[in-house]
């Protein structure tokens, strides 16, 4: 089979390698869909791999197309997504059902080959079944929209809530859907490219603010006196800041981008904190009891339910053997994108 490697960071070759073998205890997955995710992009370009040769590729979903002996609750053909993290079940966050915070994960595409591949093993605890009308594509966002809802719920999101949304990608994008779903009253989207505010209008914001041309605090103050609940998605040290100075007494605050750089709060922002009483929190990755949690059972329901749209998020899609060319265009700055989704089959294009 194909499979998409990373040896040393920028350093990507699409190889022929032997499908994988599964042990009893494990499934064979077809990868029908798989995303590049934001924390993708530094791997490959700048931070390498756990291991040399690793398969890179953690959101995804294919079908069954084995089952080890052992297996008792799947079956061949049944269609899925794939939680990527593999907790280790026995330090006291998974004991406490905090799977997010496990201290000695695995993890499919950083730690262990991932998806860009044909074929895929896992385990089967880290399937969710897709609903027939859901497609494939679709089910390789469940992660990046299973992360959305899991830092909504980090901060206690709640109806009649208004939220301010900085940087639109997919999580960005499915947190306004969610936002919406949850019973928003004002959903506002911060972002810095005009098709990303464009595609944030479509799937529900009520206002969206071009940050290189608008200052986003004076913005919010004006329209609705600031907001509630403040959603960075983006890991701007500069949005981030923006997030916190947006909000109104008793606000929260919720950073999930990851940063790459250090974050130094305004005074304007530290006093806000102190005086508004805000309360910040951190959201990292989408899983909860029972593993992988409501966060993915939640997604994949609103999907089959019409009321969690993906694919207007996908903005490039492609084959495994693109994905050198690709990763070059990124770190040459030569696209601009959303989700970007690879189509393992031969010949296939959703």
């Amino acid at each position: 089979m194909k499979a998409v490697k990373l040896y040393e960071p920028g350093n990507l070759k699409v190889e022929e390698v032997a499908i994988p073998v599964i042990a009893p205890h494990e499934v064979l997955i077809e990868v029908k869909a798989v995303g590049v995710c934001g924390s993708d992009i530094p791997r490959v370009l700048h931070k390498g791999a756990y291991s040399q040769g690793l398969t890179i590729g953690h959101e995804f979903a294919g079908v069954i197309v084995e089952t080890g002996q052992e297996v008792q609750q799947w079956r061949v053909g049944q269609r899925v997504a794939v939680a990527p993290l593999i907790p280790c079940g026995e330090c006291v966050y998974c004991k406490d059902g905090l799977f997010s915070l496990c201290d000695t994960y695995d993890y499919y595409g950083s730690r262990s080959d991932g998806a860009m591949a044909n074929f895929i093993k896992v385990t089967p605890d880290n399937l969710v079944e897709l609903p027939d009308n859901v497609s494939y594509e679709a089910g390789a966002m469940v992660d990046p929209a299973a992360n959305a809802i899991h830092g909504l719920w980090a901060g206690e999101f709640k109806a009649g809530d208004s939220i301010a949304i900085f940087g639109l990608g997919a999580i960005g994008l499915f947190a306004i859907q969610f936002a919406k779903e949850l019973g928003a009253s004002h959903i506002a989207a911060v972002d810095i490219h005009e098709e990303k505010l464009e595609l944030a209008r479509r799937l529900g914001a009520d206002v969206t603010i071009n940050s290189r041309l608008e200052n986003p605090v004076a913005v919010l103050e004006e329209k609705f006196g600031g907001m509630n609940f403040a959603f960075d998605t983006s890991g701007s040290p500069i949005a981030q800041d923006q997030a916190v100075s947006s909000c109104t007494k008793k606000g929260r605050v919720v950073f999930l981008g990851i940063s790459h750089a250090g974050l130094e709060l305004s005074k304007d922002s530290v006093n806000k904190i102190l005086r508004y009483e805000l309360a910040v929190h951190g959201s990292w990755n989408s899983f909860s009891a029972p593993f992988p949690g409501r966060e993915w059972t939640y997604t994949t329901e609103l999907m089959g339910a019409g009321k969690l749209t993906a694919e207007p998020i996908i903005s490039h899609r492609l084959q495994l053997d693109d994905a050198p060319k690709l990763f070059d265009q990124i770190k040459n700055r030569e696209i601009i994108f959303n989700k970007i989704m690879f189509y393992p089959q031969e010949g296939q294009t959703k």
